[in-house]
C-alpha cells in the first residue's frame, strides 16, 4: 500500500518536474515540420502542457424545509497534464495527467476523538472520520488521459476530444436544471467523448460520459448529451440543450430508470445594441420523459417553462432564472429494491427544481445571482457573488467565491498550452 502511495507522489513530482521543463524550454519549441533526406515534408511531435487550479468556496444557508441541505463547501483542486502535440491535417494531442483534490479541513482525526463520550475505547471505531482515505496522500483523485484532434474544413472547425478529460471541456450553454454547481466541482471529469463544432454564428457539442459499469454492486450508467446555440439574425438566437441519462441496474439490484431532459429556447442578445457588457433575455421550454420501469412501470413527462435573463455592466452582474413547471425530479426521493435513495445519482441538476413535491400540480422556482467578476488577466477567473433561491418563498441563498487559474487561456501558444477553452 506504501509503495502504491509513494508511486503516486512521484508521479505528481514528475509532472510538476514536466511542467517546469517545458515552461523553461518555450523558446527552443521546433518548427512544425522538418524536411527529411529525401525532401518529404513530415510532422514533428511537440512537448505541450497544461495547468489548470480551482478553487471554490460556497456557504450554503437554506432553509429547514428547502430542497436542499444547508453546508459549506470549502476546497481546491490542481490538475496538470503533459503530452505530445502533432501538426498533421490538424493538431493533435496526446495527454497525461492526474487529477489532485481537497476539500479543506477532510483530514483524519485519532479514533478516540470519534467515540461518543464516555464509550468503551476498546468498541469497535466508527468508519468515517477516522479512515485513512482522508489523508493527504489520497488527494490524488484520478489520473486523465486523453485524445485531442483540432481540425477546420470550409467555415467549420472541429474538435473531438476521447478519454478521462476534465468537464471544463464542455462550452455548451445549459440551465442548472441539468448541472448543479456542486456536480461541477466534484465530478470534474468526463470518461468517453466528446465532439464539438464551431462555426462564425454557431457552435455545436455532443457527447457521452460513461459513469459506471456494470458489476455486482455497481450500476451500468452512461448519459449522451448535446447542446447548440445560432444567431438567426441580429441580436436573434435560437438554441438547444439536452440529454438522454440511463440509470440500469446491476447483478445485486434489478432495475433501470429512463432519464431523458430537453431545453429548446429562443432569445435577443442586446449587449452590442446598448453598450452593456451583458444584456440578454432568453425564453424556453423544458421537457423531460422518465420511467421507472421495475416500480412505476410507465412513462411520465415533467415539463415548464424557465425565463432566464443576464444583466452586467462594470464587471458586476445580475443574473436571474425563472422556472414554471411541474416537478422535474419525480423519483428523488424514490428508492431502488435494496432500499438505496435514487437522489442525485438519477438526477444531476439543483434540487430546487423538485418545486412542486409538496402539492399537485405546478409551481415557481427563482434564482438569482448577483456576482462580481473583475477581469485581472486573460488566465484568471475571479468570481464572489451570491445566489438567491425561492420557491413558494425565500428557500434560501449561498455565498460563493471562486477561482481559476487556466493556463491555457493565454494562448499565446497553442502547441504548448491546449486550445483556448471558452
Amino acid at each position: 500500500m506504501r509503495e502504491w502511495k509513494m508511486k503516486k507522489f512521484a508521479l505528481l513530482v514528475i509532472l510538476a518536474l514536466a511542467v517546469s521543463l517545458g515552461a523553461g524550454a518555450r523558446d527552443r519549441v521546433q518548427p512544425d515540420a522538418s524536411v527529411s533526406g529525401n525532401g518529404k515534408s513530415g510532422a514533428r511531435p511537440r512537448f505541450v502542457y497544461d495547468v489548470d487550479f480551482e478553487f471554490r468556496f460556497d456557504n450554503r444557508e437554506y432553509d429547514r424545509s428547502s430542497y436542499s441541505p444547508s453546508m459549506t463547501i470549502l476546497g481546491a483542486r490542481l490538475t496538470p497534464s503533459v503530452g505530445m502535440g502533432i501538426r498533421a491535417a490538424g493538431e493533435h494531442r496526446l495527454m497525461l495527467g492526474i487529477d489532485i483534490m481537497k476539500d479543506f479541513g477532510a483530514s483524519p482525526v485519532r479514533a478516540e476523538a470519534s467515540l461518543p463520550q464516555g464509550a468503551d475505547p476498546e468498541a469497535a471505531l466508527p468508519a468515517g472520520e477516522t479512515s485513512p482515505s482522508l489523508s493527504n496522500w489520497d488527494l490524488f483523485r484520478e489520473i486523465i488521459f486523453y485524445y485531442r484532434w483540432e481540425t477546420s474544413f470550409r467555415r467549420t472547425d472541429m474538435t473531438l476530444t476521447a478519454g478521462i478529460f476534465p468537464r471544463s471541456e464542455m462550452s455548451g450553454r445549459y440551465s442548472p436544471a441539468f448541472f448543479s454547481d456542486s456536480l461541477k466541482f466534484y465530478d470534474n471529469n468526463i470518461e468517453g467523448l466528446l465532439l464539438e463544432f464551431r462555426r462564425p454564428n454557431a457552435a455545436y457539442e455532443v457527447g457521452c460520459d460513461w459513469m459506471g459499469q456494470y458489476g455486482q454492486a455497481r450500476r451500468e450508467r452512461f448519459m449522451i448529451f448535446s447542446s447548440g446555440e445560432a444567431r438567426v439574425a441580429g441580436p436573434v438566437l435560437m438554441g438547444y440543450s439536452g440529454y438522454l441519462y440511463h440509470y440500469a441496474g446491476c447483478e445485486n439490484v434489478w432495475g433501470v430508470v429512463d432519464n431523458i431532459l430537453v431545453n429548446p429556447y429562443a432569445g435577443v442578445d442586446l449587449s452590442a445594441y446598448t453598450g452593456l457588457q451583458s444584456f440578454r433575455i432568453d425564453l424556453g421550454w423544458m421537457q423531460s420523459c422518465q420511467n421507472d420501469r421495475r416500480n412505476v412501470g410507465k412513462y411520465v413527462f415533467p415539463h415548464g417553462a424557465e425565463l432566464h435573463t443576464v444583466l452586467g455592466n462594470w464587471n458586476v452582474c445580475i443574473e436571474n432564472r425563472l422556472f414554471y413547471g411541474t416537478d422535474m425530479m419525480p423519483y428523488y426521493d424514490s428508492s431502488d429494491a435494496s432500499g438505496i435513495k435514487y437522489g442525485n445519482s438519477l438526477y444531476f441538476g439543483e434540487p430546487f427544481y423538485r418545486v412542486s413535491e409538496e402539492h399537485d400540480g405546478p409551481g415557481f422556482y427563482d434564482r438569482m445571482d448577483i456576482y462580481y467578476e473583475p477581469r485581472i488577466a486573460s488566465f484568471l477567473a475571479l468570481r464572489v457573488g451570491a445566489s438567491f433561491h425561492f420557491n413558494e418563498g425565500f428557500s434560501g441563498w449561498q455565498q460563493t467565491v471562486s477561482l481559476r487559474f487556466d493556463l491555457s487561456s493565454l494562448g499565446l501558444d497553442r502547441t504548448m498550452s491546449g486550445r483556448k477553452r471558452k
